[in-house]
């Protein structure tokens, strides 16, 4: 149960009337038109379920897919080349997070990394996380004794929570840098400030069980600082996927305080704690795919704010009772996403409608798309069925441009339009069978 029950705020100030959607419509398609018939415009919207490969990151890797194909762990000289350059890659990955090469662990992607930093946890420990975390943490601290904190309405979690629950056998804090389904940004340095105070209570009173804060950064990288000084956390995961890398490539950093326990065994890569053959051609193009990512961090963070929110503005001035989830300040949301919801409309049917016009959305998290159901995120933050099955989650990324906005936006009005006029029809064929039921 979220903490508040007024969930999803109307969001639907008419302030930005130069943001205003165009009233004539009639350029677009039929929403109801054949499959086969030519669209539009390709407009994709779900960058937050997976991000093209960047060209640049193509380029680095395609060598080490012909004539640098070389094992690493062979021990003669095309090989020992192979192992330079990932080493030199492992460098360019933590240089990029302010971070030394031997606390990277490279992994098969963020769900690996973070079962990782759950494995630094002692039979015996505690753990804390909070009810929006991606499914691959949940289902980490289910193995273990735990707390799951409750979130606000905006899904925000409150450092005072994180303090209240801590107890003497709590060994890890696992929070996300920002929620990858409504776009919650968390106060992960004032987390790790509480975990701080508790370790100096700790050393004080003689206590040796460790505690260390974790962060999955993943959907974060692209528009936010990953920078680990700046968030003050002990463990950091981070997702090539997710920055216009390959899939099934990601990282964990870990600081010096933290004893890695390997989960997979066998020859001993990565320092021992992460055995099998190193996936070369991935963790080229994860390095040049972060690096790429931060430097233009800015930047990009500032020209996804402002198509979110015209987006944002478009839609609440063509739908008054729309809702928008996450914090009503834009700030603390990602830049690059917009979730909202039109009660008393399917979303599954929205996709498909939008899909007919050439628009690629998500319903949520794609783990909770594929199984059909409502998303544990909204689930916690106390969404009405109603609200949450009427819910999208528009996320934008770096070949989005203004033009995609404003043709995604009138889509979707005709969309939601087509349902809303459908779902009347049908209301109002039920009333006259009831009428004549009774006569």
């Amino acid at each position: 149960m979220a903490d508040e029950k007024n969930l999803h705020s109307p969001q639907n100030s008419r302030s930005s009337q130069d943001l205003n959607p165009p009233r004539d419509l009639s350029s677009l398609q039929n929403p109801h038109s054949p499959q086969g018939e030519k669209k539009e415009r390709e407009v994709y919207l779900d960058f937050a379920a997976a991000t093209p490969m960047a060209p640049e990151v193509v380029e680095a890797m395609l060598p080490y897919f012909t004539d640098r194909f070389f094992n690493p762990s062979a021990p003669y000289a095309a090989a020992r080349a192979v192992r330079d350059e990932v080493e030199r890659a492992r460098a360019k990955l933590a240089h990029t997070i302010g971070a030394r090469p031997d606390n990277i662990v490279l992994t098969a992607g963020a769900t690996e990394a973070n079962n990782l930093a759950f494995a630094t946890v002692s039979d015996d420990g505690h753990v804390i996380v909070d009810a929006i975390e991606h499914e691959s943490v949940l289902a980490c601290a289910n193995t273990f004794s735990h707390t799951t904190l409750r979130v606000g309405a905006d899904g925000r979690v409150d450092p005072d929570r994180v303090a209240a629950a801590i107890r003497p056998q709590t060994e890890l804090i696992s929070i996300e840098l920002a929620n990858g389904e409504i776009g919650t940004i968390q106060p992960i340095r004032e987390i790790a400030a509480v975990a701080a105070r508790e370790r100096s209570r700790r050393l004080k009173a003689g206590e040796t069980r460790p505690l260390h804060v974790h962060a999955d950064a993943s959907q974060a990288a692209a528009t936010l600082s990953v920078n680990i000084s700046s968030l003050d956390v002990d463990m950091l995961t981070l997702s090539a996927a997710k920055v216009y890398g390959p899939k099934q490539v990601g990282l964990l950093w870990a600081s010096d305080s933290v004893r890695l326990r390997p989960l997979v065994l066998g020859g001993g890569q990565e320092g021992g704690v992460r055995s099998g053959t190193e996936n070369v051609a991935g963790v080229i193009g994860f390095a040049c795919a972060l690096e790429r990512a931060q430097a233009h961090q800015k930047e990009e963070a500032r020209r996804l704010a402002h198509l979110r929110d015209l987006l944002q503005a478009q839609l609440a001035h063509e739908f008054l009772d729309m809702v928008v989830s996450g914090p009503k300040n834009a700030k603390l949301r990602l830049p690059s996403l917009l979730h909202v919801a039109f009660p008393g409309v399917e979303a599954r049917r929205l996709v498909i409608l939008l899909e007919r016009e050439g628009v690629s959305v998500g319903t949520g998290s794609a783990c909770a798309a594929s199984k059909m159901q409502i998303s544990h995120v909204l689930e916690a933050i106390g969404a009405s069925h109603e609200a949450a099955a009427g819910s999208l989650r528009l996320t934008l990324g770096r070949t989005t441009t203004q033009d995609d906005i404003v043709y995604a936006a009138s889509a979707l009005m005709r969309a939601v339009h087509a349902e809303q006029a459908r779902g009347a029809a049908f209301t109002n064929t039920l009333r006259m069978a009831k009428r004549s039921a009774n006569d």
